[in-house]
């Protein structure tokens, strides 16, 4: 056949030790009517390297990493702390310190309100405490005066008064002597009036000398 001549042809001459070449081994296979793979032989050689390094342990938790990990963690933990020293740590230092300033200041106002506040407080008690006094001895001089004015508006009237009843029993004395100083006469005239009725007309001394002397 052509193609089994084609193949003799071109194949290399086989080794020292007899064994044919890859040519004529694949020429063999391509007369027999198998096509070959030409990256047969790559895959077989990956399958056995990754064979030979592949292991079942987590990668963190090879021991076979463990000085890459530590080299990495110092590097990071010193990348972190350098970030953290000179950039992060001064920032938050600084914000906490601005907010101690303010709540510092903050307190201390409101310390300094409370005290305006206990003051005004003390100085609003003591003017109340001045004013009731005040309004208790206003009250106290008003009921002393009003009192002595009732005494002396009340002593006024009772001074009137005993004037006037003394002035009243001095005029009912007088009409009484005034009235007994003329009983004499009226007693004489009535009589004269009666027994001139009876007898007829008498001498008015005679009968102011019997009225006399019935008085008597």
């Amino acid at each position: 056949m052509v193609t089994q001549a084609y193949a003799q042809e071109a194949a290399p001459p086989a080794d020292d030790h007899g064994t044919p070449a890859a040519g004529a081994t694949d020429a063999t296979h391509v007369e027999d009517g198998v096509h070959a793979d030409p990256t047969a032989d790559t895959h077989a050689t990956t399958e056995a390297h990754g064979d030979a390094g592949h292991s079942d342990v987590f990668p963190p938790f090879d021991p076979a990493t463990f000085p890459s990990q530590l080299l990495w963690l110092a590097i990071t933990f010193g990348a972190l702390y350098l970030l953290m020293s000179k950039l992060a740590l001064p920032r938050i230092g600084g914000i906490l310190e601005n907010r101690k300033t303010l709540i510092d200041a903050d307190l201390a106002a409101a310390d300094a309100d409370r005290q305006k506040t206990d003051a005004a407080i003390a100085a609003y008690e003591k003017a109340l405490a001045e004013a009731k006094a005040k309004a208790q001895g206003i009250a106290n001089e008003s009921r002393e005066a009003i009192k002595a004015d009732l005494a002396a508006k009340r002593s006024a009237a009772e001074a009137d008064l005993s004037a006037k009843v003394t002035a009243a029993e001095a005029s009912i004395a007088k009409t009484k002597a005034e009235a007994l100083t003329h009983v004499d006469e009226i007693a004489a005239e009535t009589a004269q009036a009666v027994v001139g009725q009876l007898v007829g007309d008498v001498p008015a001394d005679s009968v102011r000398a019997a009225v006399a002397k019935v008085k008597g």
